[in-house]
């Protein structure tokens, strides 16, 4: 059955044709009209006919009743359908009028499994109800010891979870506190006759909860990180208490509990979650190339600010310093066979020293490496010995530690190498190069031709073996004439030129990998299935200017094609084959270490969140079976990668209520946040409240239990429990906790906090420079509301202006002083050297004073109330709670602010930011969002005369109206709006952060063609790529208004999803191949993003 909020519910029955695949039939309907339906459940009713439990409420009285008791008195009822399979038909069975509010129905297991029947849990009570002869069986649900929250506060389960086995059957279920109850059921001869309750942990309060087979609970936060738990222990054994509704307890009474930390369930896991986004900014504070995401995240307790870093989470695995800088470093095994590494080798100046490696890394001097020369390369040659190249020439170490060398002729000196496990390639001093190749006894046999290159050779390399075959066929050498050559090495036509690539800059460095496919050197069971870990062969050219090019090579013809750029950083680009996950990959070294790698069918270009690397190899031992081994200036560096597949890395500073906005200093960068809650308390708030529980038991104690109210009021004042995980305790409405703090966000430390006192909520921030004060210096100005309590909405104790300075070297605020005003300053923003503030729904100009700040000018015609202000020259953008943005000029010679323009829809604004003077990007609360722009003709100083009732303007508003250029349905409340550049050397996006955690992009087309190839591309996958429930996307994305100048690149990206030939018919209606359009989505989405 499925079930809209009012009315509407249809039943589907769901069978299988004689193919054995699913058919669905035609809905049938149990409509009831003026009614509302909480939750509807499938009772388990064995092979009966289906059975459905529905929670509803019939308002048809309260409807028709203007004075509003009838709503008042309204009452859910809890109605069985049943599914009549022999007529075809829905009737409804039963139905009976509940006596508190529900939330939601749990199904309890019928048949042989158990005695079937629903539980339902509302507030402060849990029920089991059964069709038949069966009474009803009632608990209370328990409630917590001493707890700080209001005693008159209902208490609810919120979410649920079942487990099932041939043997039992129990629940799970969380209050909204967060605590975790196990619910089993008593039953005698199919009537339950006792539901016992017994506190197993406290968690995250969840949205969803899920018990796996193999003994794991899976905790989908409702806000914050996703959780996986081992459930250790069921409760059985413990001496906790257990809740029975067959204890008589009194009406309104209930059962307490204590909380305790975590013993019943062991958390192993966390799934990463930004869910609720409150505020970002977009800003390189650590100087490293790449913008940081600053994100105020979290409610409550366990709010969090988190600094996103683009790139992989690096774990350093050690560290030592080496006795002098080195240059390069490699790691080699003993045996084909070995599945780890048996040395390090690191390559100096004048030297080579050579580590093993086992429990510990140290020295070895029985290896049969050359130590009193700096190394080329070396690597394992065939299945037992190691190869050395060095300036004057190449060393063979056979297994049995026999050494054969071939010395450079003449005066001439290896300059670069490149080498598999059977080949080996040099090139001398004028550009010779010189093949080797491994026969069957093990010989390193020198090709007799050699070749001449026409230029110094810059860089070189060769492929992988393949299984089964005898040789890599291809040779990729970079020459200094900025062009990368491609030579057979077939016997037939042995370093004979196949392909060639000119560049736009020397090459550094060459790699060709196999992405897709399993790394063959590191897989023993490589040769069992060859044709399913074939992938595609890349060629991989690192540039001297910093630029990474990716080539695939024909593995037939050696042919190049289909070359992606990308930009990596400032240095030269050096590159290193690794292995991730059993696959092949390359790390790419510049700037900043990028790693290219496929992954779950994807193929990624990563950076890595670590310092600049100068040199690295793959590395393999026991304790770190795919790792990095690295040099960066003299120490050596063993890095392991463990969360491949994400975009961001993240470091986290707790914080201790739900921030709202932050400012960060623009030359010393420090932050400052604001934080408030609703219906909390502060440090100081809680102490009272404890003072206060602890004097009303002792006064209403009895004179012989004196003795026991001292030892409860004494240990009420001593609990503490922990608010991040145990959750804040509810205050009651109208209740505020409030503070300010100061951070360093790279650092990730709080330097100071001051807490506001209770029922004082801050509400807006911002950073101003007063041009009445020479010095340059900054103040922060926080905008607070007094008892305020929402609904109804008043306010009790009026608003606040705090002014505060930084003092002992930003390391604190001071306080200077606060300017009473009569609503809620929702917003502040800095004008030309004053500070505009948005007080309830008037506008006002401050000046910095001594005792206050100086009102100098208000307007009064915004409608409704102010939650935005953006300012640009001078121009304000006025963004109202409903009437959407009002484009304000201030007048200096009349000091007047007048507005001149406004939108045409009513907006439920959340955000806003100016991208030009005449255009800004807004977004609503319901998901939108739209850019607005004023026409060529707007005159900013035309004014309406109030008193003429025929120059009101349109709909009420101004004269002038904006035009809307973009419109698009997001689906989710975005909560801020920032122009940033997020890659270097990138163009400017508008990037936007949402209430679920999500961070996107809106990017600018830069010419026509790219934008009307992107809408014929969304047009064609409208059609190929439907959504999985069939919803129509244009209609989706035309939710409010008309979809118009925005292109879905999410829904563009799934066409590397598709199948080839969907690809291929797509690309020829676009005149293109798959790997042109392929292409255009990879390059727009580098111009940039991620």
């Amino acid at each position: 059955m499925i079930g809209a909020i009012e009315k509407q519910k249809l039943v589907f029955i769901m069978n299988r044709d004689s193919q054995a695949r699913l058919t669905i039939s035609s809905p049938l309907e149990a409509h009831k009209a003026n009614t509302f339906l909480y939750n509807v459940v499938g009772v388990d009713v064995g092979f009966e006919n289906p059975l459905f439990a529905c929670l509803e409420m019939d308002y048809e009285e309260a409807d028709n009743d203007p004075t509003g008791e009838a709503a008042q008195k309204s009452q859910q009822s809890l109605t069985f359908y049943e599914l009549d399979l022999g007529l075809n038909h829905v009737v409804r069975k039963f139905t009976e009028t509940l006596e508190e509010r529900a939330n939601f129905l749990i199904a309890v297991p019928g048949g042989n499994d158990g005695p079937s029947g629903i539980l339902i849990c509302s507030e402060n009570y849990i029920t089991y109800k059964n069709l038949g002869e069966q009474p009803d069986v009632r608990a209370p649900i328990p409630r917590r010891r001493h707890d700080l929250e209001d005693p008159d506060r209902g208490m609810m389960f919120v979410t649920y979870t079942a487990h099932k086995t041939k043997a039992l059957f129990f629940f799970l279920l969380q209050t909204e506190q967060g605590d975790i109850f196990k619910v089993t059921l008593t039953s005698d001869e199919d009537m339950v006759t006792e539901i016992k309750m017994k506190y197993l942990d406290t968690i995250p309060v969840a949205s969803s909860l899920c018990v796996l087979r193999t003994g794991f609970l899976f905790v989908a936060c409702e806000f914050g990180n996703h959780r996986l738990y081992q459930i250790a222990h069921l409760g059985d054994a413990d001496d906790e208490p257990e809740f029975s509704s067959n204890t008589p307890v009194e009406e309104g009474d209930t059962f307490y509990f204590r909380p305790r930390e975590a013993k019943n369930l062991l958390m192993v896991d966390e799934l990463q979650s930004l869910s609720p986004i409150m505020h970002c900014k977009i800003l390189d504070l650590a100087n490293e190339d790449t913008p940081q995401f600053y994100t105020a995240c979290g409610t409550s307790a366990r709010s969090t600010l988190r600094v996103l870093r683009h790139g992989l989470e690096v774990t350093e695995m050690a560290v030592s310093e080496l006795p002098g800088n080195p240059n390069a470093v490699w790691t080699v095994r003993k045996h084909g066979d070995d599945k780890f590494d048996a040395y390090i080798v690191v390559s100096f100046v004048n030297a080579t020293l050579v580590l093993s490696i086992g429990e510990t890394v140290e020295e070895v001097a029985d290896s049969g490496f050359l130590g009193t020369t700096p190394t080329i390369a070396c690597s394992l040659l065939g299945d037992d010995a190691l190869i050395q190249v060095y300036p004057e020439g190449i060393r063979h170490i056979r297994a049995d530690k026999r050494v054969n060398e071939w010395k450079s002729p003449g005066k001439r000196t290896i300059t670069k190498c490149a080498i598999n496990e059977r080949q080996l390639v040099i090139s001398l001093t004028g550009g010779e190069l010189v093949y080797f190749e491994m026969d069957q006894t093990g010989q390193l046999n020198e090709y007799t031709e050699r070749k001449e290159m026409q230029s110094d050779v810059s860089c070189m390399a060769l492929g992988e073996v393949p299984p089964g075959e005898a040789r890599s066929r291809f040779l990729a050498v970079g020459l200094e004439d900025n062009t990368v050559r491609l030579l057979s090495l077939d016997p037939q036509d042995c370093l004979s030129p196949l392909s060639l690539q000119a560049l736009p800059a020397p090459a550094e460095s060459l790699n060709i990998v196999e992405l897709g496919s399993k790394d063959f050197r590191r897989e023993s069971s490589a040769t069992s299935d060859t044709k399913e870990r074939r992938g595609v062969l890349y060629l991989n050219i690192g540039l001297q200017n910093g630029v990474l090019l990716r080539s695939v090579l024909d593995p037939v013809t050696g042919d190049l094609s289909d070359t992606r750029t990308r930009y990596l950083g400032s240095r030269p680009v050096k590159l290193f084959r690794m292995t991730i996950q059993g696959n092949q990959a390359v790390l790419a070294v510049s700037s900043r270490a990028w790693l290219s790698y496929h992954y779950q069918n994807r193929f990624l270009l990563t950076p890595l969140s670590y310092e600049t690397l100068e040199y690295a190899s793959a590395f393999s031992s026991d304790q770190c079976p795919e790792g990095i081994v690295a040099i960066a200036s003299n120490t050596l560096r063993i890095l392991a990668l463990d969360k491949l597949g994400t975009v961001f890395n993240e470091t986290v500073t707790p914080l201790r209520y739900t921030p709202r906005k932050f400012v960060i200093h623009p030359t010393i960068g420090v932050m400052v946040t604001i934080e408030t809650d609703h219906n909390a308390y502060t440090l100081e708030g809680k102490i009272q409240r404890k003072q206060e529980m602890a004097r009303e038991l002792l006064t209403t104690a009895e004179p012989t239990d004196q003795d026991m109210a001292k030892v409860l009021a004494s240990e009420i004042l001593r609990g503490d429990l922990n608010d991040v995980d145990f959750g804040a305790p509810k205050a009651g409405p109208g209740k505020w906790a409030s503070c300010v703090r100061l951070v360093h966000p790279v650092a990730g430390k709080t330097l100071w906090v001051e807490d506001l006192p209770q029922n004082e909520a801050a509400f807006s921030v911002c950073l101003v420079k007063f041009l009445v004060r020479a010095e340059e210096e900054y103040f922060v100005l926080v905008g607070t509301a007094v008892d305020l309590q929402l609904n109804p909405r008043q306010l009790g104790g009026g608003g606040r202006l705090r002014t505060y300075r930084f003092v002992d070297d930003f390391q604190k605020l001071e306080l200077m002083h606060v300017t009473p005003v009569d609503e809620v300053p929702h917003s502040i923003a800095a004008f030309q050297g004053r500070v505009a503030v948005a007080v309830g729904r008037s506008l006002r100009i401050y000046d910095l004073g001594k005792k206050k700040l100086l009102r100098k000018c208000e307007s009064k015609q915004i409608p409704n109330m102010i939650v935005d202000i953006k300012t640009m020259g001078s121009r304000l953008y006025i963004s109202d709670v409903s009437e959407s943005v009002h484009f304000v000029k201030y007048k200096v010679k009349e000091n007047v602010l007048s507005i001149f323009a406004d939108d045409t829809f009513p907006r439920y604004i959340t955000c806003s930011m100016p991208l030009d003077y005449n255009t800004i990007a807004i977004a609503d609360k319901f998901g939108n969002f739209s850019v607005i722009r004023l026409p060529a003709t707007v005159n900013e100083d035309h004014e309406d005369d109030p008193s003429s009732f025929w120059d009101r303007g349109l709909l009420n508003g101004a004269s002038q109206k904006a035009e809307s250029v973009c419109n698009f349905y997001l689906g989710e409340t975005i909560t801020s709006l920032q122009k940033a550049t997020l890659i270097p050397g990138g163009s400017e996006s508008v990037v936007y952060t949402t209430l679920s955690g999500r961070i996107g992009a809106f990017v600018p087309f830069t010419s026509r063609e790219d934008q009307e190839f992107f809408q014929h591309l969304e047009l064609h996958l409208r059609n190929e790529k439907p959504p999985l429930c069939g919803r129509d996307h244009l209609h989706y994305r035309s939710y409010y208004w008309p979809v118009k100048g925005v292109v879905d690149g999410d829904l563009c990206e799934q066409y590397n999803a598709l199948d080839y030939a969907k690809q291929k018919e797509i690309a020829e209606e676009l005149d293109r191949t798959p790997n042109e359009v392929a292409k255009k989505l990879e390059d727009i989405r580098n111009r940039y993003a991620f």
